[in-house]
């Protein structure tokens, strides 16, 4: 296979340095995938104004043989809602323009999302007459596709070579709006063991300026929606420092909730013990996932939740909510427990127990092996293979 090209479409992907992080396990996946192509050009289309929006910028940058490319299209916020097919063709022409002007050549697509990706990717397949693989990331927006029959998906789904979903539980759901099951298969995401792996906890500790001395509660996540469950976190902990006064915090990541969220912190008067230390960078998470106790993650839905498998990676247990992802990971109470959604008062009493119970790390570090991006591209290049790649 490796005189193969791949053509990656990615509706986000990280700068060169990673300090924009948005689908981190997209780049992380590519960088295994890597080793089986000749070239990967990946693509990821950034809106004009979407920088300024981001605080970022997004400059083309290759890695060994990968080629990363961002080009700039004109969009509206009103096409999702009222002129989706304008939007998606205005991505094709930017990416057709783009393959040209490089004079790329491939031999398969694989779109991450479906919507925008792997829409675009089916316009494209159109014209190069390669097979198209499309991964769906997503939990409410798949739901709401499959409930509503959104037409975008189940084109793009019917007209793809394999789809690849990262929740088993949802692999039926395709077969309700008439997308044949033999195409759809379970590969779930995973994690980076260069990055993700145990670590003297104190060491950590001491780097983070974090105090040897309290049980570290965590939780890593954008703040950007309502349906990561934060609220739920902080109303939990102030039942648990009700109970025991060693406990604190932390919660990584930012986002538009941020402000909210402090505020919350504040009306309940947890300042000492929850600490919001917003965005930081991917290279700096591994150091807050050894350093913590337990891990939580309190989301009302998730496809997923790689946060999770890499906290277990450093050996770490797991609180998190029967959220449609976390129930496929956490299989047995040996690795952690799962409790109801938007329910603070059981979150509550799991991360207490969780806190008191004698972990076999290294059971938890074994099982998150499972999980490790070489095994999972392994699948994934069985699915290739299913489309004659």
């Amino acid at each position: 296979m490796t005189s193969k090209n791949l053509l990656i479409i990615s509706n986000d992907f990280p700068n060169a340095d990673n300090k924009y992080v948005r689908e981190i396990f997209v780049k992380e996946q590519v960088t295994v995938l890597k080793e089986h192509f000749e070239n990967i050009y990946v693509v990821s289309p950034v809106a004009f104004g979407m920088e300024l929006l981001r605080h970022t910028r997004h400059e083309n940058y290759e890695f060994d043989n990968v080629h990363v490319y961002f080009p700039k299209y004109l969009n509206c916020p009103l096409f999702f809602k009222y002129g989706r097919d304008l939007w998606i063709h205005f991505e094709e022409k930017t990416i057709k323009k783009l393959i040209e002007d490089k004079n790329l050549h491939f031999d398969l697509i694989h779109a991450h999302f479906t919507w925008r990706a792997g829409t675009v990717a089916i316009k494209l397949k159109e014209k190069y007459d390669v097979p198209v693989v499309i991964t769906e990331h997503t939990s409410r927006t798949f739901t709401h596709a499959v409930e509503k029959k959104e037409s975008q998906f189940i084109r793009a789904w019917n007209l793809c070579d394999a789809i690849i979903r990262v929740r088993k539980g949802d692999i039926s759901l395709f077969q309700n709006v008439g997308v044949p099951l033999n195409k759809v298969y379970y590969v779930p995401n995973g994690y980076s063991q260069k990055y993700f792996h145990a670590l003297d906890s104190q060491s950590c500790r001491k780097k983070l300026g974090l105090p040897p001395d309290k049980k570290v509660i965590l939780n890593v996540g954008s703040l950007y929606g309502e349906v990561k469950g934060h609220r739920y976190l902080i109303e939990a902990m102030s039942k648990i420092t009700s109970k025991r006064k060693d406990i604190m915090c932390f919660i990584v990541g930012g986002g538009k909730l941020e402000k909210k969220l402090k505020k919350q912190v504040r009306s309940a008067g947890l300042e000492d013990c929850i600490k919001l230390v917003g965005s930081r960078p991917h290279t700096e998470i591994p150091l807050w996932m050894n350093a913590c106790d337990v891990f939580v993650l309190p989301s009302l839905l998730e496809s997923f939740g790689i946060v999770q498998i890499e906290a277990m990676s450093c050996g770490k247990p797991v609180v998190a909510t029967y959220n449609g992802g976390s129930e496929e990971v956490l299989i047995s109470e040996n690795y952690g427990y799962l409790v109801e959604p938007a329910n603070s008062k059981e979150l509550a009493a799991k991360i207490l127990v969780a806190l008191d119970k004698e972990w076999d790390n290294e059971q938890i570090k074994k099982y998150a092996k499972n999980f490790k991006w070489d095994t999972v591209v392994g699948e994934i290049l069985k699915v290739y293979k299913k489309v004659g790649v």
